[in-house]
C-alpha cells in the first residue's frame, strides 16, 4: 500500500521552455505567417492560376508520356539508327567531360589530401591546405566556370578548368579524411621500424585507404556528370545539356525535351548501378 502511495506522489518532470526553443517556434509562425501572406497577395499579372496549374500538367504529359527527337536538332539525317548514334555521341561527351574533369581534380586531391591528413604532416601545412580547400568548396562550380571563362572564354576549356577546380577542393577533404581515420599504431610502427614518409604512404596509407578512395572518387563523378549536363547549357560546353537548352529555348520542342529527360535518368541508373556493384565488390557501406 505504501508502494502505491509513494508512486501517485511522484512527481512528472516538466519540459521547461528555453529561450531557444521559442527563438526557434517563433521563427517558424513568422516564416509560415509571410508564406501565406506572399502567396495570397503574390501579383500574377493577370494570369489564371488555375489555368495555367491545368496547362503545366498538360505539358508535363506530353513530356513524359509522348517523348520524342527530330534528327536535325540533334544534327543528324533521318533514320532511328542516325538519330540514336547522335543521341549517344552528345551522351558521350557529357561523360567524358565528367570524366575528364573526376581525373584532373583526383590525382591533384590525392597529392594535396595527403599533405592535408594530420596525421602525414604538420598542423600548419594540414590547416593552411584546408582553410584554402573550404574556400574553394563554398564557391559554387558555375561560378568558377564563369570565373575561368573570362579568361578560357565559354566552352568545353572553361567549363573544364571550373569543374576541376571544384573537383579537387571536394576530394582533398574526402581524401585527406580517409587518410585520417588509419590506425595511428600503424604508422608509428613503420616510422619506427626507419621508413620513411614515400614508404607509409605507399605501403601503409593508400593501400588501407584505396576502398574508400574509390568511393568517394565514383561519387564525385556522378556529381560531375550532372554538373556536365549544366554547364553544357550554361558555358556552352555542349553534350546532352547543349541539346536540352536548344531544346528548350530555341526550338521550343517540350517533348524532346522529355526524350532527353530520360536519356539522363537512364545514364544516371547505370551509373548508380555500377556504383552498387563497386561497393558490394570492396564492402563498402552505403
Amino acid at each position: 500500500m505504501a508502494t502505491s502511495t509513494s508512486t501517485s506522489r511522484r512527481s512528472i518532470p516538466l519540459r521547461q521552455r528555453s529561450a531557444g526553443r521559442m527563438w526557434l517556434n517563433g521563427t517558424l509562425i513568422t516564416l509560415a505567417v509571410i508564406s501565406t501572406y506572399g502567396i495570397f497577395t503574390v501579383d500574377t499579372k493577370g494570369i489564371n492560376i488555375l489555368s495555367a496549374t491545368w496547362d503545366t500538367l498538360r505539358y508535363f504529359a506530353l513530356m513524359f508520356f509522348q517523348p520524342r527527337a527530330v534528327a536535325s536538332h540533334f544534327g543528324a539525317s533521318e533514320g532511328f539508327f542516325n538519330l540514336a548514334w547522335a543521341a549517344g555521341e552528345v551522351l558521350l561527351v557529357t561523360l567524358a567531360l565528367a570524366f575528364l574533369t573526376t581525373l584532373i581534380g583526383a590525382v591533384i586531391a590525392l597529392a594535396f589530401g595527403l599533405l592535408a591528413a594530420k596525421n602525414l604532416t604538420n598542423p600548419s601545412v594540414s590547416n593552411s591546405i584546408k582553410s584554402v580547400v573550404a574556400v574553394i568548396r563554398a564557391v559554387p562550380t558555375v561560378l568558377w566556370v564563369l570565373i575561368f571563362a573570362i579568361g578560357a572564354g565559354l566552352g568545353s576549356v572553361a567549363a573544364v578548368i571550373g569543374m576541376s577546380f571544384h573537383t579537387f577542393g571536394y576530394l582533398i577533404k574526402a581524401y585527406s579524411e580517409s587518410f585520417e581515420e588509419l590506425d595511428e599504431g600503424v604508422i608509428e610502427a613503420l616510422r619506427a621500424s626507419g621508413a620513411n614518409w614515400f614508404q607509409i604512404v605507399f605501403q601503409a596509407v593508400i593501400p588501407s585507404s584505396i576502398t574508400y578512395l574509390l568511393s568517394w572518387t565514383f561519387i564525385r563523378f556522378e556529381i560531375n556528370f550532372a554538373v556536365a549536363v549544366a554547364m553544357g547549357a550554361a558555358a556552352g560546353a555542349g553534350g546532352i545539356g547543349f541539346q536540352m537548352f536548344m531544346a528548350a529555348g530555341h526550338f521550343f520542342d517540350i517533348r524532346e525535351i522529355g526524350l532527353i529527360t530520360y536519356l539522363i535518368l537512364a545514364v544516371a541508373i547505370v551509373m548508380e548501378a555500377v556504383g552498387t556493384r563497386l561497393k558490394r565488390i570492396y564492402r563498402i557501406q552505403a
